[in-house]
């Protein structure tokens, strides 16, 4: 009985384990369970969230290069529209040559206004701004610096405020238009500066989420319950514990009818009284 209720009781803490590991998912709670494979998975997962935070500076980074993009696509159209009355104001007469300089000059101060509201999160690559992508939680090295450009109409040596006689002449008019082109020129190289920064950006976001996937998954293998394998264990458990209590209940009832044996060999030698209908004596006694 003794050996039955010890295979009991630790069936019974088994079965709490394995109960705990099913509901949990986890084979690996606490240092306890396994200390190597409880801190190396902790390990795991601080160097991940580590990395989440990496990545989240880097995906504002690329919103910081793509505003920047922006500004410099819109910019390029305002460009693109100066020039157009420009190339009119060559053909056109005097009156209609004034009409197409208002114009052009309010062309020129939303190049400016463009330029000012490209920023992102207090960072304006169209206005020198400086972005620092940090890509490893603790290395130095491991960092892209995006350093901005000044793209308004006066970086590009266009000159806003014009009046009638600047464009008195297809001279005047003709160096407008040169000045255009380079400024299309200048942003198309910014572009590709901005192009290359963001090509870099994302494939450093793309393999940190990668390695923050094999970290956690790292984890997760030091430290995961088989559902199987342990629904199995339980209902193993389950019925270790019902034979168990059947043994041990087999135990009892057998040292019940030792003592009812041992009772009624006492009550034939008349060591102990008998009581009336517990036992008939055997017609061979002697009264």
């Amino acid at each position: 009985m003794r050996a039955n209720l010890f295979s009991l009781q630790k069936t019974s803490k088994d079965m709490e384990v394995t109960q705990n590991r099913l509901s949990t998912g986890l084979k690996v709670n606490t240092a306890l369970d396994d200390p190597l494979n409880f801190f190396a998975a902790q390990e795991h997962r601080t160097r991940a969230s580590d990395l989440a935070s990496r990545k989240d500076g880097m995906s504002e980074a690329i919103q910081t290069i793509k505003a920047a993009n922006n500004g410099i696509e819109g910019i390029t159209n305002l460009i693109a529209q100066a020039k157009s009355l420009a190339q009119s104001a060559l053909s056109a007469s005097t009156t209609d040559a004034a009409i197409f300089m208002t114009q052009f000059n309010e062309v020129l101060s939303q190049i400016d206004t463009v330029a000012a509201d490209s920023g992102y999160k207090g960072v304006n690559l169209l206005q020198s701004g400086e972005l620092t992508v940090q890509f490893a939680p603790s290395s130095d090295a491991s960092t892209l610096n995006v350093s901005g450009f000044g793209d308004t109409s006066a970086t590009f040596g266009l000159t806003s405020g014009l009046t009638a006689s600047d464009w008195s002449s297809a001279t005047n008019i003709d160096t407008a238009i040169a000045g255009l082109e380079t400024a299309t020129d200048t942003l198309r190289v910014n572009a590709k500066t901005l192009s290359s920064n963001l090509s870099i950006i994302t494939a450093r976001e793309d393999f940190t989420s990668k390695m923050i996937n094999s970290l956690e998954d790292g984890a997760a293998k030091l430290t995961e319950a088989d559902m199987n394998e342990e629904g199995a264990n339980m209902l193993m458990l389950q019925t270790r514990q019902a034979l168990g209590t059947t043994s041990l209940s087999l135990a009892s009832q057998a040292a019940q009818s030792v003592l009812r044996l041992f009772l009624l060999s006492l009550i034939e030698l008349d060591l102990i009284p008998q009581r009336e209908g517990d036992y008939s004596p055997s017609p061979h006694k002697k009264t």
